[in-house]
């Protein structure tokens, strides 16, 4: 798995698409990781009769599957994508560009 614990990603899809955070935790058998801030459930939790830990309903970031999130460059800002070269092993970040989707309209005269 190419995301470690403390980058930063972005969401790329899904109900938090757009959001930014760091990896808090990876689960590599699974290929999920949780995201600070995103993917938010309510867990509810069952009172034990502690004083320290009532019971309720609790926030909790859920995983998020790896295919539904890129990294960020820390030096640019934008999402890249991570790869090793072949020969020399380094590993080297490749930014991706948005292309524009528009048609090119030609005057015929």
């Amino acid at each position: 798995m190419k995301i470690k614990k403390g980058d930063l990603i972005q969401v790329i899809t899904g109900k938090d698409r757009g959001k930014q955070g760091e990896v808090l935790k990876v689960l590599p058998k699974k290929g999920r990781v949780v995201i600070k801030g995103v993917n938010k459930v309510i867990k509810h939790k069952k009172n034990t009769g502690d004083k320290n830990n009532p019971g309720g309903r609790i926030e909790i970031e859920a995983p998020i599957h790896v295919s539904n999130v890129m990294l960020v460059s820390p030096d640019s800002g934008k999402t890249t994508r991570k790869r090793i070269e072949a020969k020399q092993k380094i590993k080297t970040k490749k930014e991706t560009v948005k292309k524009n989707n528009s048609k090119k309209t030609v005057n015929k005269k």
